[in-house]
């Protein structure tokens, strides 16, 4: 059965006050894909020592998923980040870039191949109060979350495919998100799980349970 769905718009403290601490800061999460899974194995204490290192302020790891909360100068501002659909081509060349140092930061110091999913968070709470399905027994609600508008509409296209009647999940679009619903104890195996394991999306997008972005509020 054919749904159609709106595509979604474009998208402990460690270390001391980051040096530029009198000019405006700009708070941020950026949410690792594939930590402490498949073998890939990185200690909180390691990600927040290294993001300190890079120059950030404020710097806080949230679980073991891969979730960094930090400051950085207003001049670095990420406006073109996941929940800010009007950003200037200033500000997302200044996201780019904050993105490329952590991803080099994190494949230098640990080896693999790293994608991060830059969120500024102030328009997380936003993100969090608008998943538009009541949370219920036996359900999973999850957050897709996208670095490259283009892959998340397509994304969602798919989305649009499903019946959740018959596929027994749900999704639909946000600002700079997608938002799912799953069985529990299906979140890998359903075709939407499937689609987001795709090789092609691994750089780009990554998902958050609801729960565990409320402990990034």
């Amino acid at each position: 059965m054919r749904r159609s769905t709106p595509e979604p718009t474009d998208p402990g403290l460690v270390g001391s006050p980051h040096p530029a601490a009198s000019r405006a800061m700009t708070r941020y999460v950026a949410l690792l894909r594939g930590v402490n899974v498949g073998g890939v194995t990185v200690r909180s204490a390691d990600l927040a020592a290294l993001f300190t290192e890079l120059g950030f302020g404020a710097v806080k790891t949230v679980l073991a998923s891969g979730n960094v909360l930090f400051d950085t100068d207003a001049a670095d501002a990420a406006s073109g980040s996941a929940g800010s659909g009007s950003a200037g081509s200033g500000s997302a060349r200044a996201a780019a870039s904050v993105k490329q140092t952590i991803e080099l930061g994190l494949r230098d110091r640990f080896g693999y191949d790293v994608w991060i999913v830059l969120v500024e968070h102030a328009a997380l709470a936003a993100i969090v109060d608008a998943f538009p399905y009541d949370e219920v027994d036996g359900m999973q609600p999850y957050v897709v979350f996208g670095s490259d508008a283009a892959v998340l509409r397509d994304v969602a296209r798919f989305a649009a495919e499903l019946d959740p009647a018959t596929d027994g999940e749900r999704a639909e679009p946000g600002d700079g998100v997608l938002y799912w619903e799953v069985p529990k104890g299906h979140s890998v195996d359903t075709a939407l799980a499937k689609h987001l394991a795709r090789p092609a999306l691994k750089s780009s997008t990554t998902t958050r349970n609801l729960r565990t972005l409320r402990k990034l509020l």
